[in-house]
């Protein structure tokens, strides 16, 4: 028995090592031997593109399968030093474990999609500036990464980034991390409408499945392209450690979905965080002369909870949301909840140690906002309170939050601040603010970052 079982772990070992041997390295010059050698490709392969432009004509289909740890690799000669244009890009349709690097993508927008079909894509630095209306990349799939690319110049509606699904499930498990995205901005020539935000995470009609992605340290700079930078449209998404400037218009919008995590992001010269729908938790975020910090949606709708006789296109009353330790500096309005007609405005929302130092009114809610729960927040400086709740004033108090700047610039926690030793909110585990938060730099994301 013992030999038998030798004699099968020898034969073991020397299937991987083949498996292992027969992967390739095949260097292509031309779009047509590329499609070739995807054609054929198996796990571990390496297909590299020489340097140049290519127009493609037609989609550039991939559908072959690597592995876990011996994915099919396609990639430029040098990052940045293979130009794909024309009217086509890649199509990943009933593919895995795929690497797609070093690209600039010039063609027309539409035309770089992961399919639904396909799972454990990963694209990464990679330049997008793809011209017309619709997505530069289009994910359905289960379990990819964008990662270290750079997305810009975008003028005409569609998204950088548009996550989507099948049926009523959104992609899911997609991490989306070191990208560089700037400059996105309505046309001056055509109007543009609704549809270009730079990340729009799934659709009215997938809002209510669960993505859990996760978007993090990703640089947003001059991304005024419609009211949302980022629109998330799923549940259960996390938005962590990422650094959004100079949009005045443009906010990290939850306007759809339940249950996400907003964390340890940096604004400066935005329209902050808006948050509709139930049981999100809203902390220790860093948000710096904007003019809204942050804003709770007033509910629309018949009775302020979609999936019963509320569309899934309603502003989801806002309910069980918790935001806290969050420090807001010189914002126009620190915390709002605008008016709406008729509007069913939020309930239970927790506010608690919050700082809010200068800026405009400190608290401006405008409907109805039962069983709010104010607690162990500050107000310093020039911020004004003459909007606050009769009910929440209890919940404030004035006193220096002692902040100092840290080697990054920002404003922390100092020793002895009374922010310290505020209350633990159940269900929040709370970042070391003078280590998780800090404006990103160019340097720090994109292509050449490291």
């Amino acid at each position: 028995m013992k030999l038998h079982l030798l004699a099968a772990l020898t034969l073991l070992a020397s299937t991987l090592a083949a498996a292992q041997l027969a992967a390739t390295t095949y260097t292509v010059d031309s779009l047509s031997a590329l499609q070739s050698r995807i054609n054929s490709a198996k796990p571990g392969d390496v297909i590299t593109v020489k340097n140049g432009a290519y127009t493609a004509n037609a989609d550039i289909a991939i559908s072959c399968a690597g592995k876990d740890k011996q994915p099919v690799t396609i990639t430029a000669e040098t990052v940045g030093g293979v130009e794909i244009g024309g009217a086509h890009g890649f199509v990943v349709k009933d593919a895995s474990y795929v690497v797609i690097s070093g690209f600039k993508f010039t063609h027309a927008a539409k035309h770089q999609t992961i399919d639904a079909s396909s799972n454990h894509i990963r694209y990464m630095r990679n330049t997008f500036t793809c011209p017309g209306n619709g997505y530069s990349l289009g994910v359905r799939g289960d379990d990819c990464e964008v990662d270290h690319n750079e997305f810009s110049d975008r003028i005409r509606q569609g998204n950088m980034i548009d996550v989507a699904g099948a049926g009523k499930q959104v992609a899911r498990n997609l991490w989306i991390h070191h990208n560089y995205f700037h400059d996105i901005r309505p046309s001056k020539v055509a109007k543009e409408g609704n549809g270009l935000e730079v990340i729009r995470f799934g659709l009215s009609g997938l809002s209510m499945s669960k993505g859990n992605g996760i978007v993090e340290y990703n640089l947003f700079v001059r991304c005024s392209g419609e009211n949302e930078t980022i629109s998330n449209k799923s549940c259960a998404n996390t938005y962590r450690y990422n650094t959004f400037l100079d949009a005045p218009g443009g906010e990290l919008s939850v306007r759809h979905g339940n249950d996400c995590l907003v964390y340890a992001n940096y604004f400066r010269n935005t329209h902050g965080i808006r948050i509709c729908g139930d049981r999100h938790k809203i902390f220790s975020n860093y948000l710096e002369k904007n003019r809204i910090g942050i804003a709770t949606a007033n509910g629309d709708g018949l009775v302020g909870d979609i999936g019963g006789p509320d569309k899934l296109t309603s502003h989801d009353r806002p309910d069980d949301v918790i935001i806290a330790s969050n420090i807001l500096i010189g914002n126009g309005t620190s915390y709002t909840m605008g008016g709406r007609p008729n509007g069913l405005g939020a309930t239970n929302i927790t506010f608690a140690n919050n700082i809010i130092i200068d800026g405009g009114e400190a608290v401006d809610i405008n409907g109805p906002y039962p069983g709010a729960v104010w607690h162990n927040n500050i107000i310093w400086g020039a911020a004004t309170t003459a909007k606050l709740p009769a009910n929440a004033a209890a919940g404030f108090k004035k006193t220096d939050p002692k902040l100092a700047p840290n080697a990054k610039g920002i404003l922390v926690p100092a020793a002895g601040s009374p922010m310290l030793a505020n209350d633990k909110i159940p269900g929040v585990t709370l970042p070391d603010v003078d280590t998780t938060i800090h404006p990103l730099t160019p340097a720090d994301v994109g292509p050449s970052a490291k």
